[in-house]
């Protein structure tokens, strides 16, 4: 596997939890160990990109979360023109 940017990371787990992710689902769509995936939790959280539901236990990302994804996708597409990253692409901004 090809070495993957912290935003590059960051923007996967936010795209799995657009629609509501377990901490396992956002670890295995993001092929990150389990001490990985709650190191990026907790940064994503204290940063206010994704936000935790205690009763369901999901994972949701946030307009702010969002936000980060569009911005994300824009840089991607000046340093790459015509860049497509299929896993990015699929949530709705």
């Amino acid at each position: 596997m090809k070495y993957r940017s912290r935003a590059e990371i960051t923007a996967v787990i936010l795209q799995s939890a657009a629609t509501g992710a377990t901490k396992t689902r956002l670890m295995y769509n993001a092929y990150l160990s389990y001490a990985q995936i709650k190191e990026y939790l907790r940064f994503l959280v204290e940063n206010e990109l994704l936000k935790y539901k205690e009763g369901t236990h999901l994972y949701k990302v946030t307009p702010k979360g969002r936000e980060f994804l569009r911005v994300n996708e824009e840089i991607n597409e000046l340093v790459n023109p015509g860049y497509y990253n299929e896993k990015l692409k699929t949530i709705e901004l």
